[in-house]
């Protein structure tokens, strides 16, 4: 009998942000697949679950593959689990979703917490309708995927390092155009949770003056 494959959010930041039912899997799951296993131990710890953790991440996700589906096919319950906010979304767990489901295992994925879900309502910008980028090319494609999205009307979500934030802003102004409306939410559900809001040259220039710390959403309105 096939075994069954959980994939489980974690809090973002705030460790009272996870659902019940996350706990209840996560105990009795029989290994948890863990992006960073000693950043999951302490999620691990302070809720006292003692299932085994094991490293899944991007750089073994592909060459862990098979062996993880021959152990879901002989019957081992698994939940999956990124160091914060939900598999898949910009983290490890697609290759083992899409596999999965190839060989009729049985998936279920737990409603929980995201980064970009809270950032988006918090900026105020149109949320019925909007496109979820992640993080943009670093270097290859960068250029193109800026023209490209110049002619989005939806509102634009994008996760972004603090390293990278100025020059992000830059570039988004000078493709986009530095009157679009702009929301950049920093550090959700913890002690220094920002968010500020305004043009991307003021955004840009408040960022230049205040240097960027923490993980970063910026929401960006779509074309007029």
């Amino acid at each position: 009998m096939s075994g069954k494959l959980y994939i489980v959010p974690t809090p973002i930041g705030n460790l009272k942000d996870i659902t019940l039912r996350a706990l209840e899997i996560l105990k009795e799951a029989d290994l948890i697949l863990a992006e960073d296993t000693r950043t999951s131990g302490k999620l691990m710890s302070h809720y006292s679950i003692s299932t085994s953790l094991r490293a899944y991440h991007m750089h073994n996700e592909h060459k862990t593959l098979e062996g993880l589906i021959n152990e879901l096919k002989h019957g081992r319950v698994m939940a999956v689990i990124t160091d914060a906010g939900t598999p898949a979304i910009s983290d490890p767990g697609f290759l083992l979703v899409r596999e999965a489901i190839r060989e009729n295992i049985d998936v279920e994925t737990l409603p929980g917490a995201t980064a970009f879900v809270p950032a988006l309502v918090n900026s105020g910008l149109p949320a019925h309708n909007f496109a979820f980028e992640g993080f943009l090319p670093q270097k290859k494609g960068r250029q193109t995927r800026f023209t490209e999205l110049a002619e989005e009307k939806r509102t634009m979500v994008f996760y972004e390092s603090p390293y990278r934030m100025v020059k992000t802003l830059g570039e988004m102004a000078k493709y986009w155009g530095g009157e679009r409306q702009a929301s950049v939410s920093r550090e959700l559900t913890k002690k220094f949770e920002e968010t500020v809001r305004g043009t991307l040259l003021e955004l840009e220039d408040h960022f230049k003056k205040n240097s960027p710390k923490g993980e970063f959403v910026i929401c960006v309105s779509g074309k007029e």
